[in-house]
């Protein structure tokens, strides 16, 4: 009997157990922003009626918004708004314009109803902090381009003068004014007054790479900026002439010597040719006559005497105009006009 009642007590809490509604444990929002809560459940509640309360136990839980109230429909006007899409299983509830205290125990809940079921739950912690953040703290451009950094700040630093200083050197701080803004021929900054401020780089610059910081009142949080260097194009166009710069800097490589180039320089190798053919015959000549000066005994005395050298010719040659032993030779000599003859 005592475990059948302890059975009757324990079921309203079965369902919560066996399958139900899940949500982030825990979630962070700087104050003044807004934050969107997904709370996911199984298929068997996709009829149910979804609601979003503030409070650590389901008795004492203050309802914030419920689908079935049309006052809970507009995520942009109200301060909590509630949605819910039985296709994806998912309601999402939306809270605007955090404080910090908004801080605390948050419920996602299914309404069960009926007096032998509770309620499908999920509980979440929201904590609501104060300082800034970035929305992204890596930038990078070419040089030449802008670059964008923004920069949020909670609610108390609505009115605080915004900064934007380069790491190690404060000296080089940007500030706004009293108008909540600062340009100059490079960068440009400005402040919504509400939650943001914006850094822009009109031009980068490879110098500009580095690590940066943002302010506001005494938070700061950092932001590094790479610029990467413009790509460059090498390729010389085909259809316009080439500079004489360029003509030096393309030559095509010399091409070999083949076997059909030398066509191409016949008109220069066969004067070569024919000169060294000349220069072979004459070394030939010069040749010819020492090997003969040589091998001739009486070479010295007909260079010496004319008379023997014509008898020394003419001998050689007997054999086609026969004997010219008694042949008379006469010589004339200019100076004295004698005449001398010579027998053989």
């Amino acid at each position: 009997m005592h475990l059948f009642i302890l059975a009757l007590s324990l079921l309203p809490w079965i369902p919560a157990f066996l399958c139900g509604v899940t949500t982030g444990k825990e979630l962070a929002v700087m104050e003044g922003q807004s934050l969107t809560v997904p709370c996911l459940y199984e298929p068997q509640y996709a009829s149910y009626v979804k609601y979003w309360c503030q409070g650590r136990t389901r008795e004492f839980c203050t309802s914030l918004a419920r689908t079935d109230d049309p006052r809970s429909a507009n995520p942009s006007e109200d301060k909590v708004s509630i949605f819910d899409d039985p296709v994806q299983l998912v309601f999402t509830v939306t809270m605007n314009n955090l404080k910090e205290e908004d801080s605390g125990w948050y419920m996602c809940g299914v309404e069960i109803g009926g007096m032998w079921s509770a309620d499908v739950v999920a509980f979440t912690n929201i904590k609501v902090i104060h300082g800034m953040s970035v929305v992204n703290s890596q930038l990078s451009g070419e040089e030449g381009s802008s670059v964008t950094a923004e920069c949020v700040y909670s609610e108390r630093y609505r009115e605080s003068e915004k900064k934007w200083c380069r790491s190690g050197d404060w000296s080089s701080c940007l500030q706004t004014g009293s108008e909540g803004s600062y340009e100059d021929t490079s960068v440009a900054i400005s402040d919504d007054r509400t939650r943001t401020f914006t850094i822009t780089f009109k031009k980068l610059q490879m110098r500009d790479t580095g690590w940066y910081w943002c302010s506001a009142g005494q938070q700061q949080i950092a932001v590094h900026v790479l610029v990467t260097s413009r790509p460059t194009t090498t390729a010389v166009s085909v259809t316009s002439p080439p500079t004489a710069r360029q003509s030096v800097a393309y030559l095509p490589p010399p091409k070999p010597i083949i076997k059909g180039s030398w066509s191409s320089q016949s008109h220069i190798l066969e004067p070569l040719m024919v000169c060294a053919s000349v220069m072979l015959l004459v070394g030939l000549a010069i040749l010819a006559k020492k090997l003969w000066k040589l091998h001739n005994p009486q070479y010295p005395l007909l260079e010496k005497d004319p008379v023997l050298a014509t008898k020394a010719r003419l001998k050689k040659c007997s054999g086609d105009v026969g004997d010219l032993q008694n042949t008379a030779v006469i010589f004339i000599d200019k100076d004295s006009q004698d005449i001398h003859m010579y027998g053989a």
